[in-house]
């Protein structure tokens, strides 16, 4: 390999882990973002990918300071949190790209009974009232509902679940491998010694 040397191995994870907090970054604004315009109206789904990116933060920030300081024990425990987090995330990754239309649409619909403030968010958003059916005696927030010209939902939701389930489960793979790489990059890192410190000191 190219990148052999202790510097080398330093700013490979340093620059690794900023991206991480760049994600984490963006994912906090984006969830906060889509409040703020009421794009979402459910808290469990804002408040899940507040805590993903918090999560993701302070990981990235334990890599940062642990390969800018060159710290065992921190170094240690941010190799296996994130081995972890890889296992999980490349599960989760295969199984987004290998589920199939059976599966999606029970899983919508287990989704779509489960949260009343999510309803509504996509019967405005697409334009449609009910999964299934209609039901006219059910208030609805879509546009068309007063003029009883509405569709279901379940044929607008599995399309677009499709694609986000494909485009999700492809980043989701991508940055699996990105954290396989930052395991093997810690793992090096942490059995390397600097130069600068003392030849006869305990790393």
């Amino acid at each position: 390999m190219g990148c052999a040397g202790f510097t080398c191995s330093k700013h490979c994870l340093c620059a690794l882990n900023i991206l991480y907090v760049m994600v984490s970054l963006l994912m906090i604004g984006i969830a906060a973002w889509g409040k703020w315009l009421g794009l979402v109206s459910s808290f469990q789904v804002v408040g899940g990918v507040v805590a993903v990116g918090v999560f993701l933060f302070f990981v990235a920030l334990a890599g940062l300071i642990g390969a800018m300081k060159h710290h065992q024990v921190l170094l240690f425990f941010y190799m296996i949190i994130l081995f972890m987090i890889f296992f999980v995330q490349f599960s989760l990754s295969l199984a987004c790209l290998a589920i199939n239309k059976e599966q999606q649409e029970e899983l919508l619909e287990v989704g779509w009974n489960n949260s009343k403030s999510t309803q509504g968010d996509v019967e405005k958003s697409l334009n449609c009232c009910g999964f299934k059916q209609v039901d006219l005696n059910v208030t609805c927030e879509a546009a068309c509902f007063p003029n009883n010209s509405c569709l279901p939902c379940a044929d607008q939701i599995q399309h677009s679940a499709g694609e986000v389930l494909r485009v999700v489960g492809g980043i989701g793979l991508f940055f699996s491998f990105t954290e396989m790489l930052g395991v093997w990059f810690t793992y090096r890192y942490r059995n390397q010694k600097d130069p600068r410190a003392n030849p006869s000191a305990f790393l």
